[in-house]
Order: structure tokens, then C-alpha cells, then sequence
């Protein structure tokens, strides 16, 4: 499995309350089309968290069998119990999945022991690839580059989700551990490639897969000018995607295109009409409205 270029963290659609397996169908396939690297289901960007365990399963089997092994499938299966977490990883497996993506366990704030303690019972207890997910903003703990060197030697730990928004973090990890990192950050991307990154999991490539692909793969091949004005272009809208809560601009934003109906579940809700607004320019300004 190559976990390389733009992988989209794909959002979960919603009809009436329920998921829409018919629309997650037509988001893979535009995905796929589009030359995307990658999905992850039911990350944050999915809402994973506000789905049962069926519908987690449902929407990974859905994915991976419309996916039909063209690109890899990586499950969010990260809780912030790691029973939990291990029985979601070995189910992933079941439901079609290529690799799991753990995230760092959220509210229990573990020390970095608790941390390596926590993937290594993970990693030893499931057959599948498992890529670490750093992304202190929302779970109030953080990885140290070393924690995560240490973590990278453990049997089926293959890649780093890394959203902790600081390049230092790269840097001093780079200098620690050759572990694939992937960036969970997308203003960054680009400057993280720079520094040795392979790839991004990502929120604007839900709606620009081929313009994010393409900067991935300019980046890696060391055409620098090219990634660096795909970058430039895509800024403003990137910026508007976090205007609010992630992924309430990006499931906005799919109901501006027409690809649909932006619904959400609460505690998420409707994007403010102001900011709304603010979006819809800069998606007018790129040319895609």
C-alpha cells in the first residue's frame, strides 16, 4: 500500500438524518475520477464522531467496495478508550478497509507513555496498517516528536496524520524518525512536502481533488514554481473552509457545487449566512460557482 499525494477526508452525506449511501457513492467516484491518492472514512471530516457503529460500518464497506481496490481505504477508528479502539481497527478490517487511522485519545489526556502504551496495544492486536493522527486542537493532547519516533517502530505503524499546525514539529521528527508524515493541515501542505512530507489527508480536496492532487505531485516531484502557485490559487478557499468548524464550510461548500445538500448533525449546524457568504466568493473567485 502507498500512501502518497492528496488523500481527501471524506465528508459523510446525510438525507433526513440517515447516511446517504447513494451520494457517498458519487463523492468516491468523483474522488477516484478526480485522481485523489486515497479516502479516509469517517474521520473528523466524516463526523464520525455523531455515527453509530453501523453506520461506520455501512459507510466503510460502502466506500471500499465502490473503491474496489483502486486506491487504499483508511478507516477513522480512533476513540479515546483503546478496547474500544482496538475492537473498531480489528472490525475495519472486516469492512473492507487497507489501514486505520487512530487518532491520539481525546479528553483522557494521557501522558506520552499512556500514548505509546495506548498504539502499541493497538498495533499488536490488529492485522491492519495503522497511521497515527496528531491533532492537539481537538483532542487537548499532543504527541512529542519523540513519543511518535518510539511509536513508529512498533510492528504495522506506518504513516503520521500530523495537524498540530507547527513545522518545527516536522522538522525535529524528521530528524528523529524516517516514519512516512502526511500533513493534516492543508494552508501547510505544500511547505511540509518541502520539508519531507508525503502527502496530505485532506478537507479542500472533497471539492478541488484534481487541483490538490496535482500540487501533491508537482511538490514530490520537486517542481517547486508549479506546487507553489497551485498552493497561491487555493489559499483564499482553504482559509474559507475553516471559517468555521470543520466540516461544516466543505458540506456547505458541496451544496454550492450541486454535489449535495449540506446536511449535518448536530452539535453541527448550518453555516452562519455571513460567513456563508464569505465562502461563496471565494469559491466564485477560483471559478468553480
Amino acid at each position: 500500500m502507498k500512501l502518497q499525494g492528496s488523500i481527501p477526508a471524506l465528508v459523510t452525506p446525510f438525507k433526513g438524518g440517515a447516511v446517504d449511501l447513494d451520494g457517498l457513492a458519487s463523492l468516491v467516484d468523483f474522488q477516484v475520477d478526480e485522481g485523489s491518492g486515497g479516502i479516509v472514512a469517517c474521520g473528523t471530516t466524516g463526523e464520525a464522531s455523531t455515527m453509530t457503529l453501523e453506520e461506520r460500518a455501512a459507510v466503510v464497506r460502502a466506500v471500499a467496495q465502490r473503491v474496489h481496490g483502486r486506491i487504499p481505504v483508511i478507516a477513522g477508528t480512533g476513540s479515546n478508550d483503546t478496547r474500544s479502539t482496538i475492537a473498531q481497527t480489528r472490525a475495519a478490517k472486516e469492512w473492507g478497509a487497507d489501514a486505520a487511522l487512530v487518532v491520539t485519545p481525546y479528553y483522557n489526556k494521557p501522558t506520552q507513555e499512556g500514548l505509546y502504551l495506548h498504539y502499541k496495544a493497538v498495533a499488536e492486536a490488529t492485522e491492519l496498517p495503522v497511521i497515527l493522527y496528531n491533532v492537539p486542537g481537538r483532542t487537548s493532547v499532543s504527541f512529542t516528536p519523540e513519543t511518535v519516533a518510539r511509536v513508529a517502530k512498533l510492528p504495522r505503524v506506518v504513516a503520521i496524520k500530523e495537524a498540530s499546525g507547527s513545522l518545527d514539529f516536522v522538522t525535529q521528527l524528521r530528524n528523529l524518525s524516517d516514519i512516512p508524515v502526511l500533513s493534516g493541515e492543508d494552508t501547510l501542505t505544500f511547505p511540509m512536502i518541502c520539508m519531507g512530507a508525503v502527502g496530505v489527508v485532506s478537507v479542500v480536496a472533497n471539492i478541488l481533488p484534481k487541483e490538490t492532487a496535482a500540487m501533491c505531485s508537482k511538490a514530490l516531484a520537486g517542481d517547486l514554481a508549479g506546487a507553489r502557485a497551485i498552493h497561491q490559487r487555493l489559499f483564499p478557499v482553504i482559509k474559507a473552509l475553516f471559517l468555521e468548524s470543520n466540516p461544516i464550510p466543505v458540506k456547505t461548500a458541496l451544496k454550492l457545487m450541486g454535489r449535495g445538500n449540506g446536511e449535518l448533525r448536530l452539535p453541527l449546524c448550518a453555516m452562519a449566512p455571513e460567513n456563508e457568504s464569505k465562502l461563496q466568493a471565494a469559491l466564485a473567485q477560483l471559478g468553480i460557482l
